[in-house]
């Protein structure tokens, strides 16, 4: 197997392992975008969110509680965010489902920004409705 996560998770490369469980595990990113930019990784191999069976998300998603609440407790962080990237045009990178936790500070000059409203899409949202629930 070539995915490097999997490679991880069978422990053939090493990693900050913070948090453990049967359906996860959660490392520090080896390039950091904050203090403990945390990495949450199912151990069972899906792509992307779609990919996942609704029983094994659900668990996924109480491992990144769990992550969450270790990190408020050992570096106080005052908020964060849960990033998720699916699809190389999204932005993945690893094509191994994963979500980015980054925690934030009042001043760490952090800055996760939406682009610009799209007017042409805010000009029609009956018809995007319409096209969704035909």
């Amino acid at each position: 197997m070539t995915c490097i996560f999997c490679k991880i998770i069978n422990g053939e490369i090493p990693s900050y392992k913070i948090y453990e469980d049967n359906f996860c595990i959660s490392i520090l990113d080896i390039n950091p975008r904050a203090k403990a930019h945390t990495l949450v990784i199912p151990k069972k191999h899906f792509e992307r969110i779609d990919d996942a069976d609704d029983e094994y998300l659900s668990k996924i998603l109480l491992s990144i509680k769990k992550t969450i609440e270790i990190l408020k407790d050992k570096i106080k962080m005052e908020g964060y965010n849960i990033v998720v990237n699916c699809g190389k045009v999204a932005g993945q990178e690893i094509n191994h489902l994963h979500f980015h936790i980054l925690p934030r500070y009042s001043n760490d000059n952090i800055k996760i920004e939406f682009p610009p409203v799209k007017e042409e899409y805010k000009n029609k949202l009956k018809e995007i409705y319409e096209e969704i629930t035909k």
